[in-house]
């Protein structure tokens, strides 16, 4: 699921086309009919529908996002700017990747350049991405994973991001694998993390 640029979604797509992710991407929806990842996707081939939060009533919204996925082992989260409240038998097959260290700097509005301007100025000396299973709150749930980057003394919001983007690039994928290798497993509400 996408709002943006689809850079997560190509990222992931290579690493499925190289073998090291053992998965395929049934189809990527987008928030947005304008947002470039809808084009980029299409031109990798993969199917691609866009379901418009615009005048849809929420429980509408929600409904056209969990029939657009139905039948999918796993829901990528790729800079999906909306909380989905997804079905519950869905718990456990749902992941975001979030360009920060959660539990700091995630929730309502925390995205893209926002993360970077506030991990800035708190003065933080390290940064990074995290990947987790979602529940029903923005950027909260079970970590699966993180990887780190220093924050450098001359970092602006920019350079920092593409330090970070770089670390979402491995981080994601290996994520993904560890699901299809049955290193996630959800019982319930419990989830097990194997390394």
């Amino acid at each position: 699921m996408i709002s943006g640029g689809g850079r997560t979604v190509l990222n992931l797509q290579d690493h499925i086309e190289s073998g090291e992710v053992d998965a395929r991407i049934d189809v990527v929806v987008s928030s947005r009919a304008d947002a470039p990842g809808v084009q980029r996707a299409r031109d990798r081939g993969l199917s691609t529908i866009v379901v418009e939060r615009g005048p849809l009533p929420e429980e509408e919204f929600q409904n056209r996002l969990s029939e657009a996925v139905g039948g999918v082992d796993l829901v990528c989260l790729a800079g999906f700017l909306w909380l989905w409240r997804f079905p519950e038998a869905m718990y456990g097959r749902v992941i975001n990747i979030h360009p920060a260290l959660l539990p700091e700097f995630g929730g309502p509005g925390m995205y893209g350049r926002r993360v970077h301007e506030a991990v800035l100025a708190a003065g933080r000396t390290e940064s990074g991405c995290t990947v987790h299973v979602c529940d029903d709150q923005y950027d909260h749930g079970p970590v699966i994973l993180q990887r780190r980057v220093p924050v450098l003394e001359d970092d602006t919001p920019e350079t920092l991001a593409a330090r970070v983007f770089e670390q979402e690039c491995l981080a994601y994928p290996q994520a993904v694998g560890m699901f299809c290798d049955g290193r996630i497993q959800v019982s319930g509400r419990q989830v097990l993390i194997k390394p």
